[in-house]
């Protein structure tokens, strides 16, 4: 940055010489003392000089450099276009760099609150893996702990190495516990039978006992003792007590239950 500062001040005094040159040829040119070409060439140099002085000011401007400032410093505080975390720095202290030309970033910065865990599913399971499907994934950097996220996006080839395909899971982040290019395990929650999901607050539960309100015709409803099974989200699996196609009240349930 040192050197976006040194280019500008080297620019400045260019231009403002080729000015001075250019204000003298036009005097000398008006008393005829020098060739037309030689103050055509006076006015070519000055804007040059003058398109150089621009790009040098871009440059400091966008450094957040005021060039008009009286104050000059090798220093220069640049700031992220973004809050993130820092995550590799490509530049040591005391480094020239030539900032906008340089090929490699000075740093690099991501926003971390939300994280993507990658993994690869075998071949033979990618039939069982949708979008959307829930997924546990469990980190070697913290034993015993585990995440709970849905695949966001499945690949669309097979590797052919390893014969897996790609999944993503977008998992939050609070406390940035979930540090970038960690390992861990990431599986794929599936059923093994096939079961009935009906809202949970659909179930009305005394004791031991649970049952639903079954719609049998128009305002005619039978009660139905059921069995729960396990919970996904706002909706509990029913092992026996209902059929495929039944319609259950979801809301108002305790309403029926008073009712009757």
């Amino acid at each position: 940055m040192a050197g976006d500062l040194a280019s500008y001040q080297v620019a400045k005094a260019t231009a403002d010489l080729k000015e001075r040159a250019l204000s003298r040829a036009a005097e000398l040119y008006q008393h005829h003392a020098i060739a037309q070409k030689d103050y055509e060439q006076a006015q070519a140099d000055a804007a040059s000089a003058q398109v150089a002085l621009n790009q040098a000011r871009d440059q400091a401007r966008i450094l957040g450099i005021d060039p008009a400032s009286a104050t000059w410093s090798s220093h220069v505080d640049v700031r992220a276009p973004r809050a993130g975390v820092v995550l590799d720095v490509g530049a040591a202290a005391g480094e020239f760099s030539k900032s906008l030309g340089a090929t490699d970033p000075l740093c690099t910065i991501a926003d971390i609150t939300t994280v993507w865990v990658v993994g690869d599913v075998l071949e033979s399971d990618v039939a069982a893996v949708k979008i959307g499907a829930m997924a546990q994934i469990s980190m070697n950097a913290y034993p015993g702990q585990t995440w709970q996220g849905r695949i966001a996006a499945t690949g669309d080839v097979i590797d052919p190495m390893t014969h897996t395909m790609k999944v993503r899971v977008v998992l939050a982040n609070p406390g940035f516990l979930l540090k970038p290019e960690m390992y861990g395990t990431l599986s794929v929650v599936r059923s093994t039978s096939e079961a009935i999901l009906i809202p949970d607050s659909a179930v009305v539960r005394e004791g031991m006992s649970a049952y639903v309100f079954v719609k049998k015709a128009d305002n005619q409803f039978e009660k139905r003792d059921v069995t729960p099974g396990r919970s996904a989200g706002d909706q509990v699996m029913i092992k026996t007590g209902l059929k495929t196609g039944e319609s259950v009240v979801s809301e108002g349930a305790l309403l029926l239950r008073a009712a009757s």
